[in-house]
């Protein structure tokens, strides 16, 4: 018989979040079973599928950001990723926009998942309470 997994433990596999796990399975999208309350996951069968292509993890990440972002930020700047420098749970994510560089600091699961390398297309999304204006002195 095949070891059966949990929502989380797909996650892990699968390197999604559980609740993406969940939504696919209930979607048929994932080999799953449903007992009581909870899915489980033959782990057999997933790694089948994910040999075979059958699942992309990067699925519910596009390569190249889609013009048509439905987003509530406003601050929206489109660029090319420059570097990625991972360390620990953390990584550093260097983004080429324009003639400038903006650096974001995000999970190291997150770039993974993304498949953030130099060369991809992003969109930085910056959503704060608080930004600063500067201007140098005399202009």
């Amino acid at each position: 018989m095949d070891d059966l997994l949990t929502a989380q433990q797909a996650a892990d596999l699968l390197h999604l979040h559980v609740k993406r796990v969940q939504g696919l399975a209930r979607a048929g999208k994932l080999p799953a079973v449903r007992h009581g309350r909870k899915w489980l996951f033959p782990r057999g069968r997933l790694l089948d599928a994910l040999r075979a292509r059958a699942i992309d993890p990067t699925a519910d990440a596009p390569a190249r950001p889609a013009a048509g972002v439905s987003i509530s930020a406003r601050n929206q700047l489109r660029g090319t990723v420059s570097g990625v420098l991972a360390d620990g749970i953390m990584a550093e994510v260097h983004i080429r926009i324009a003639d400038q560089e903006l650096v974001a600091i995000i999970t190291r699961d997150s770039a993974e998942r993304l498949g953030l390398r130099p060369g991809v297309e992003v969109l930085a999304v910056i959503k704060s309470t608080e930004v600063m204006v500067a201007r140098a002195v005399g202009e």
